[in-house]
């Protein structure tokens, strides 16, 4: 029997680019694509939409059970420099939208789960280069404090409910399709929209703070991969570490000068600048490596052709 998919936060950065590669994948009326709003043109005339607030908890078993969905997709989340705005909000949206998919798998009304995670699980106590996959927490951003619980939570449904959850800790995304939404690593797909429009970028944050980043190309075949790897091999039920590069806004800025000359960059640091002294430098993911094959494809200087490339086009 075909499965049907449900993706929830389809419209947001990763959730746009996913809904079309599983579409691809699966076919279009196989792939229910979700979300509070209606998403780009590319999204809504590529398959069926619904309207859904997913922490309703009704309204989404209700979707679950007219669509037969066998696996769920939750990417709605409020990312880490806009959930310290609204504390709160950020908690509820974060945590009982999680909370609502995992009960339902609990239930057997869906087979299996995934569930983003992100480096900001990590603080500043953490280990700060290649950071290990298991190793002190402690996140001190709200961000970061709900995706360290969902990662508790997802363990235990797996221990005590045999719930079916995959999840992957994602560094810093940068894609041309879908601009970034309220997250500490936004610079690194800003800057290249600057480049092209103005030739100039002022950056929120120091020009040498390193964090780790991956191609948008990348996080969505990691994403796919993992969902698709027997399930004897995902040994980590809480989340892998994922990693790709690691580069500081100046590293940055100078792999766009070696394409375009002119272009100029200041510096700004703004209060994401503390969420970002917070996080690691970079990530071991050797356990993803050795569990279901993991191997990223592209490094900084094929990432800034690609962008370049591409946003050039786009206009």
């Amino acid at each position: 029997m075909p499965k049907y998919i449900l993706i929830i936060g389809a419209c947001g950065q990763i959730g746009t680019e996913l809904t079309l590669a599983l579409r691809e994948k699966y076919g279009s009326n196989h792939v229910i694509a979700s979300d509070i709003r209606e998403g780009n043109d590319e999204l809504m005339l590529s398959g069926p939409f619904e309207i859904l607030d997913a922490t309703n908890y009704d309204a989404l078993e209700e979707v679950i059970a007219y669509y037969d969905i066998s696996e769920i997709y939750l990417m709605a989340a409020m990312l880490s420099a806009t959930a310290e705005k609204f504390p709160m909000r950020a908690w509820n949206l974060n945590m009982n939208t999680l909370f609502n998919v995992l009960n339902l798998a609990k239930e057997k009304k869906i087979n299996k789960v995934f569930w983003p995670s992100s480096i900001a699980v990590f603080g500043p106590n953490t280990p700060k280069e290649d950071t290990p996959q298991n190793t002190i927490m402690e996140p001190s951003t709200v961000y970061g404090i709900s995706k360290q619980s969902g990662e508790r939570w997802c363990e235990y449904y797996f221990n005590k409910f045999n719930v079916d959850v995959r999840s992957i800790r994602y560094p810093g995304l940068i894609s041309w399709k879908t601009m970034p939404g309220g997250g500490t690593t936004d610079y690194a797909v800003e800057i290249y929209h600057k480049a092209l429009a103005e030739g100039s970028y002022t950056c929120f944050l120091g020009e040498d703070t390193k964090l780790p980043m991956m191609f948008m190309d990348d996080a969505i075949r990691a994403t796919l991969q993992i969902m698709e790897a027997p399930e004897t091999n995902i040994k980590e039920r809480s989340a892998y570490n994922l990693a790709a590069m690691s580069f500081t806004p100046k590293e940055l800025a100078e792999s766009i000068t070696a394409v375009m000359p002119e272009f100029k960059i200041n510096y700004e640091p703004d209060s994401r600048q503390q969420i970002a002294n917070s996080w690691p430098n970079s990530i071991d993911d050797s356990i993803a490596q050795r569990d279901w094959n993991w191997k990223a494809e592209f490094d900084l200087s094929k990432t800034t052709a690609t962008m370049l490339e591409n946003l050039k086009n786009k206009v």
